[in-house]
């Protein structure tokens, strides 16, 4: 929350009461908050809105030799406002002393991305105040919350997945060297452990340990360019295999809680995870599998919802070749812009007009 001082306008502010331990919302869900703010001296309002919005924004410089460009492109979702004070509506005078101004959204019923912050891009949804008088400096208010996508229908998160890979030696080492990976599904919940099946034949003369990478691929979209970003959030190493063995190897890999949710409905910012399980071989390349994750926001509520909608992603432990792995994830298109109509004017809801 940012408050601004101005004039006779004392810690003007605007905040929002929470309505779960995560302090966050969903499309649908309804936002009750309040403005706020001191007066010294009777004060005549011009106007006092307050303002809801859902946009996303990228930005990032390139150079080619001496020239510098800027990459920059927005994505707005919706934008509402309504007014406790309009210009040319009544004697909108206030009193000295405190005021309250209680306001309530709702959150519209669209296919919105999750909140994010990256190095190169944002999804922000904001609560702006204002107050506006004649002869002065507005006075202005803002804070943001966090939106999660808890859109969980897309039967492609149920998934199982396979990859199969093998890799012939080279000069220092003879042999093959080969695998076979399964995972349960595709869509997991944050802090949730992947179950990892593989199966490692070595037919080579060197000892071969499998690991573990899991890695963030965040893409950034302006004017026809795309920036890439990625990091690897954890990685893990498996027990030697020796030459002439083959071994079935199981391993969990637990998502941490904090990693952010992934983005695949916004046109200009992914989101997007990959486990890497992968064979290190020494003197030659390493044989690898890639498997797309879809990183799901936690579970809130109760118990019974908790297990209620966790049951969805339950399915049983057949794990037959599933050859789409390697497809990217689809996205369904971001919602369209919506710029509601402004309520009327009100009178204060602390009963002075």
């Amino acid at each position: 929350m940012q408050s601004v001082m101005s004039n006779n306008v004392k810690n003007f502010s605007v905040e929002y009461n929470p309505i779960n331990q995560s302090n966050e919302f969903t499309s649908g869900d309804y936002i009750a908050g309040r403005i706020a703010f001191q007066l010294t001296t009777d004060c005549k309002v011009e106007s006092l809105w307050v303002k809801m919005k859902g946009k996303a924004k990228v930005r990032w410089v390139e150079h080619y030799g001496k020239a510098v460009v800027v990459y920059q492109n927005k994505e707005k979702y919706f934008s509402i406002k309504t007014f406790v004070f309009q210009e040319g509506y009544g004697n909108n005078v206030v009193t000295q002393g405190s005021h309250t101004y209680p306001f309530t959204f709702q959150i519209p019923q669209l296919n919105l991305p999750s909140s994010f912050k990256g190095s190169h891009g944002k999804i922000k949804y904001t609560l702006e105040a204002n107050l506006s008088r004649s002869m002065r400096t507005d006075s202005k208010a803002k804070t943001h919350f966090i939106v999660m996508n808890k859109s969980h229908s897309d039967p492609m998160l149920m998934s199982p997945q396979q990859g199969i890979t093998d890799k012939k030696m080279n000069i220092f080492s003879s042999g093959t060297v080969g695998m076979e990976v399964n995972i349960e599904k595709t869509g997991y919940f944050q802090g949730e452990g992947i179950k990892v099946v593989a199966y490692i034949l070595n037919k080579s003369s060197r000892d071969i340990r499998p690991k573990y990478c899991l890695y963030k691929k965040y893409s950034y979209f302006a004017s026809s360019k795309r920036k890439v970003e990625t990091k690897k959030i954890l990685k893990e190493v498996g027990e030697s295999i020796p030459p002439s063995a083959g071994q079935s190897v199981t391993r969990i890999i637990t998502i941490p809680p904090t990693t952010c949710p992934s983005i695949l409905n916004c046109n200009i910012i992914k989101a997007e995870y990959r486990l890497k399980v992968y064979l290190d071989v020494k003197y030659a390349s390493d044989p690898e599998i890639k498997f797309p994750v879809v990183v799901l926001p936690s579970v809130q509520g109760s118990d019974d919802e908790q297990l209620s909608m966790k049951a969805g992603f339950e399915h049983n432990s057949n794990m037959g070749v599933n050859m789409n792995f390697m497809q990217e994830p689809t996205a369904s298109p971001p919602p369209p812009y919506v710029d509601y109509v402004t309520y009327p004017t009100s009178t204060g809801f602390d009963g002075k007009s």
